[in-house]
């Protein structure tokens, strides 16, 4: 069988087509809705003259839609890209035009955008609209019922480990990027490291996939997953999505366009889910909240099937582990450290063995390199830039420039360098510093903003914070802060000074704030990540 998702979904509904595949709020969609779904897409896809290798546009919140428009673009061997649901007419425009897409499938609630850019998308053959509102049809767009009920569903058909799958990702600079990935890679990387969460050995061959389902509907014992966070972002539909389909088990999806404390923890109860995906701090922290005011009020949630909660792409604190922790207990943290062109490490986390904060056990393959190419000798205390070995991505589309510097080789061997800095323990473990990109010089003295901002929000009446440079005659850059209240009790007494003078025990002189901005709420993506830019707006508001 091929190292192909769709491939290897297609097997599993053969095996479990009346099981469940997909929930969001009381709709449900089983195995076989969801695979024929898909196939009448990969039909209309090909009807519309899409080839092997075109390229299909998801401009969707997290919803069924996004999953079928997914394995129908697999199953014909087109492209899925994402494109981030909060980009307005230009940035949209951009990334159609840039990944070439063909095929924009897109929800109604963003109709008004797609109407304004759909006579310059001229490279869009095809325009799908999902209803989630009561906006009208976008002139020349075809509803996405329609669509299906118009097509048969496609034949199965050959593919190869070598097609492509591409993540658009805004990084820290400059405009999105196509992140080009081969399938293959990808499936294998799931076969080894999901069944180990339930106890299962490694699978190395893909026809034992479905055998597997089989036998874990069979046991009672289907995964289920739940990512809180936007499947149009890696962590929500690599790390929480593929893994549990590709065992034959069940998405839940949020039926809120935010990150609804009590939902989540809901669904956690009602779907007896197995494993939870968040973005660091910037989603347990609220969680780990509503869990301690549950138990305040005197509610104990039953969270027993929760075996594992899954984190990528931003700070994961130590005491928000613990917290959390402290109401699974026979739970398990894995916090990745990644990017979308390649996993640098994993830390893991039990209530008996906390992790700490921005430590990582590196992925095989991977060291660190100063400015020169030479690899950190373990123990020096030197950092460097994190090179990843090993299944990487192959490639920036149409950007020759920057995947020759980002995709490098040293000494024989090709590297990845997503732009994190790490020092090397003795052991050999990585501990993160921040992304190069945000690095501020300060009077010559680097300063990574991450070890600024964890050291900040351990203050008991702040709940989040960025750090940033900003222009200094002095010094070049001097480092500032825009920082949140933990309640609106805290919002009142929130003392900047305060806040500076708890952290000279922990972090030296130069590396301390020298202003910090309190703010309403601490700018970030709907993914977690830091919108940095939009915090400096802010300080530069405050403070001008």
């Amino acid at each position: 069988m091929e190292r192909h998702f769709a491939t290897v979904w297609e097997s599993v509904a053969d095996v479990v087509g009346d099981q469940v595949a997909i929930v969001q709020g009381d709709l449900r969609r089983t195995w076989q809705d969801f695979e024929d779904r898909a196939a009448r897409l990969a039909a209309a896809f090909t009807d519309a003259g899409l080839e092997p290798g075109a390229t299909v546009a998801e401009y969707l919140f997290n919803s069924p839609e996004y999953l079928e428009t997914y394995f129908g673009a697999l199953k014909m061997r087109a492209v899925p890209v994402n494109v981030n649901y909060r980009y307005l007419d230009e940035e949209l425009l951009y990334l159609l035009d840039n990944s070439d897409s063909q095929v924009l499938v897109f929800h109604s609630s963003l109709a008004d955008r797609v109407t304004r850019v759909r006579e310059r998308a001229t490279k869009v053959r095809l325009w799908v609209q999902v209803t989630d509102d009561e906006s009208a049809l976008v002139e020349g767009a075809i509803g996405y019922e329609t669509l299906l009920a118009a097509h048969e569903p496609a034949p199965r058909i050959e593919r190869s480990p070598q097609d492509i799958t591409m993540t658009y990702t805004g990084g820290t600079t400059g405009m999105p990027k196509g992140v080009m990935s081969p399938i293959g890679p990808g499936v294998d990387g799931v076969l080894t490291a999901s069944p180990p969460i339930v106890g299962e050995a490694p699978v190395t061959d893909p026809a034992a996939v479905a055998p597997l389902a089989a036998r874990f509907v069979a046991e009672g014992r289907r995964m289920v997953g739940l990512p809180a966070c936007p499947l149009m972002h890696a962590t929500g539909l690599t790390i929480g999505a593929l893994p549990s389909l590709t065992f034959g088990g069940t998405i839940v999806l949020l039926a809120g366009r935010g990150l609804d404390v009590d939902e989540v923890w809901d669904a956690v109860e009602q779907e007896r889910v197995l494993s939870l995906t968040v973005v660091g701090d910037a989603f347990s922290r609220p969680l780990l909240r509503g869990l301690d005011q549950d138990r305040a009020s005197g509610r104990e949630r039953d969270l027993t099937s929760l075996l594992v909660i899954l984190s990528s792409g931003a700070m994961f604190s130590t005491e928000i582990k613990a917290g959390l922790h402290d109401h699974i207990p026979g739970g398990l943290i894995l916090d990745f450290i990644a990017a979308t062109e390649g996993t640098m490490g994993i830390s893991y986390s039990s209530k008996d063995r906390p992790a700490e904060t921005g430590h990582f056990t590196p992925s095989p393959g991977v060291k660190v390199f100063t400015a020169t190419d030479t690899e950190v000798a373990p123990g020096s205390g030197e950092s460097g830039v994190v090179g990843v070995a090993g299944p990487t991505a192959v490639g920036y589309f149409k950007d020759a420039a920057k995947s020759e510097a980002t995709f490098r080789v040293i000494d024989g061997v090709r590297y990845s360098f997503p732009g994190d800095w790490a020092t090397v323990a003795a052991d050999g473990s990585l501990t993160l510093l921040g992304r190069g990109s945000q690095c501020i010089n300060t009077g010559g003295e680097k300063v990574f903003p991450e070890e600024v901002e964890e050291a900040i929000k351990r203050h008991p009446a702040v709940e989040d914070s960025l750090v940033f440079g900003v222009a200094d005659e002095r010094f070049g850059q001097r480092v500032v802060a825009v920082v949140s209240a933990a309640d609106s009790a805290s919002a009142t007494a929130l003392d900047g000074g305060a806040v500076v003078e708890s952290l000279r025990a922990q972090l030296s002189s130069y590396k301390l704030p020298r202003e910090i901005v309190v703010v309403a709420t601490v700018p970030r993506a709907p993914n977690g990540k830091a919108d940095y830019s939009a915090a400096k707006r802010l300080f530069t508001e405050a403070t001008s």
